[in-house]
Order: structure tokens, then C-alpha cells, then sequence
């Protein structure tokens, strides 16, 4: 019987595509604690570190066939908690944001019915339309609206201009602006 944790990692990753369970056991044991401290470093939360690092695992699992890791598993996996965090972000500190900031526009300008319900389904929304916003335009979005960075930190941070930094908040409000536009119609009157 082959002892797994004696594998290297990329010979786990090729039992993992090839269907064998122990290989994924053995990636999960051996990484699973790292990954869900560093999750919970960003978010401070336990549960909400456990659930972020459950997801990677679970998605790894569920595409393990087309998998595609370039560079070395760790890293590969480092990524994908950190891109799975800032969804998680996105989604509760940004939405929280975005219906604070419309929801008070609301109560000073129209009247609201039903404001519980259509602020959580704006909130909904607003989640969609960041993570429909593609990958780099996203991240620098987050580190900017969420993280609070300069343009400056997340330049050096991302390895960009802080142009480019600035021209991808720019633009990330610009869609966000427009798509939310249609929605206002609805939830205002």
C-alpha cells in the first residue's frame, strides 16, 4: 500500500486527476490548517475560514480532471483561498457598503416599501455584478473599496502601474455604475 504523505505534491496532483481519493485526502491533510489560518487572517473569522477553505477543497475535487496547476500546488492553493476570500469580502463588506450608502440615499430622497427585503436583494445584486467584473478589475476593485489601499499599495502590491490601478477602479465603477442603473428603477419609485 503506497504511503501518500511521502508524495510529492505534484505526484499527488497526478493521482487527484487520475480519480484517487487518497491523493486528494492527502493534499487536503497536508494543507487544509495552513490554508485555513491564512483565511482566517484576512477575515478573522473561524467559521467563515473553515467554510472559505471547505469551498477550495470541494472545487478541487469537483474539477479535478481539468485541473490546471502552474508553478508549485501550494501556491496554486494559497491563490485560490485568496481569490476565494476576497469573493467572500466582496460579498459582505462591499454589498454592506453599496445598500448602506443606497439605503441611506433612499431615506432622504423617495420613499422605500419594503425596505428590508429590497436592500438584501439589492445587496444581491451588487455581489453578482462584482464578481461578474473580470478577475484583475475585481481584485484591484477589492483592494481598493475593501482592503482601503492607495492606488500606490496596490500597485506594488499587484506588480502594476498605479494608472493602471486607478484606470481598473475607474472602470470597475464606471460597469458597476451603469449595470446598477437599471436596477434603480425597481427598487426606487
Amino acid at each position: 500500500m503506497p504511503l501518500y504523505s511521502e508524495y510529492a505534491d505534484d505526484i499527488l496532483l497526478r493521482l487527484l486527476k487520475e480519480d484517487d481519493q487518497s491523493a486528494y485526502t492527502e493534499i487536503f491533510k497536508r494543507y487544509s490548517k495552513l490554508l485555513i489560518n491564512h483565511a482566517y487572517k484576512i477575515l478573522e473569522n473561524q467559521d467563515e475560514a473553515n467554510d472559505v477553505v471547505q469551498e477550495v477543497f470541494l472545487s478541487i475535487w469537483n474539477k479535478r480532471n481539468e485541473l490546471t496547476v502552474t508553478g508549485s500546488l501550494s501556491s496554486y492553493l494559497y491563490k485560490a483561498v485568496k481569490n476565494r476570500v476576497l469573493n467572500y469580502i466582496a460579498h459582505e463588506k462591499v454589498v454592506s457598503r453599496y445598500a448602506d450608502s443606497i439605503s441611506n440615499f433612499v431615506e432622504n430622497d423617495y420613499v422605500f416599501a419594503d425596505s428590508k427585503l429590497r436592500e438584501e436583494e439589492l445587496e444581491s445584486i451588487i455581489a453578482k455584478e462584482i464578481a461578474l467584473l473580470p478577475e484583475k478589475m475585481r481584485e484591484v476593485f477589492l483592494l481598493r473599496k475593501v482592503e482601503e489601499l492607495s492606488y500606490d499599495e496596490i500597485a506594488l502590491q499587484l506588480n502594476i502601474t498605479d494608472k493602471t490601478a486607478k484606470q481598473q477602479v475607474y472602470n470597475s465603477v464606471k460597469i458597476l455604475r451603469e449595470k446598477l442603473k437599471n436596477f434603480m428603477g425597481v427598487f426606487v419609485w
